[in-house]
């Protein structure tokens, strides 16, 4: 990458007032260039405190959902020149003065991806995570784990990074506006041959963070099954899916693509796929 890499922080916010101040300034700004808030229609401050901190503001015209609010966070950053993306939730659960252990892997040419895991960092139940949801993620987990051929400790972590290479390959504007959104990003990682790593993050659940009901969990759950299912088909040629198979420049209008794809190397060919 030559100089430092430009690293930009995107927030995909809803309702985020509460608790984005805090979130925002742990964040180690010495490694941190930009901080991109993508804002999804929050019915509090969240627009005004971002604005006022400094950091640069998406508002959309409409609700999106957090997967619609991530593929604007990533279009964003890419825009902007970043080298490496990291996504934080906003919602203080996740301890943002731990980035520069996030980058380290994709620094160290060791990962495209990097999670951070709260079942590497303590236990979550001390932490506060109630017991229905650890359960469901010690199981899902489980279940892409052997789907993907990974060895993954926590796959539902809202503190992640990417790197350029990987966010300018993998077709992530196919993938769903809502939550099961994260869960496509590691598959198509895997389905895309990039590598993927962990570090360990404390787990934080208090009052003002957010958190998603037992109701949407279900769905949740159902839906990161059916990517598995998907997945699978797709890797035993019986139902091919162009989330796993066409790239990012293929699935973008050709009038945007000099816009967000302008950096050497965006066109480049993606590692093969591990077929």
């Amino acid at each position: 990458m030559g100089q430092r890499p430009r690293v930009i922080v995107v927030m995909p916010a809803y309702n985020a007032a509460r608790t984005l101040e805090r979130t925002y300034r742990d964040l180690p700004k010495d490694v941190v260039d930009e901080v991109i808030l993508v804002d999804d229609v929050s019915q509090d401050e969240t627009v005004e405190i971002a604005r006022r901190l400094g950091l640069t503001v998406v508002v959309h015209l409409q609700n999106r959902g957090y997967g619609g609010n991530q593929k604007t966070c990533y279009l964003e950053a890419l825009k902007a020149g970043a080298d490496i993306v990291v996504m934080l939730h906003p919602d203080y659960q996740y301890d943002s003065r731990l980035v520069p252990q996030l980058l380290q892997p994709i620094l160290e040419g060791r990962a495209d991806m990097v999670l951070g895991s709260r079942f590497l960092g303590g236990s979550p139940r001390a932490g506060g995570m109630p017991l229905y949801k650890y359960l469901a993620n010690r199981c899902l987990t489980f279940i892409e784990n052997l789907a993907f051929g990974l060895r993954l400790s926590e796959c539902h972590t809202g503190f992640r990074a990417y790197s350029r290479r990987l966010l300018t390959t993998v077709p992530f504007l196919l993938n769903s506006d809502k939550f099961v959104f994260d869960t496509e990003m590691i598959a198509q990682a895997v389905a895309f041959g990039f590598r993927i790593a962990e570090i360990g993050v404390p787990t934080r659940y208090f009052k003002e963070a957010s958190s998603v009901g037992w109701r949407a969990g279900i769905v949740y759950g159902l839906g990161t099954l059916w990517v598995v299912v998907k997945f699978l088909l797709d890797r035993l040629g019986l139902r091919p899916c162009p989330q796993f198979r066409r790239r990012l420049p293929e699935v973008m209008s050709r009038y945007h693509v000099a816009q967000i794809l302008h950096r050497p190397g965006d066109l480049d060919p993606a590692p093969d796929p591990a077929r």
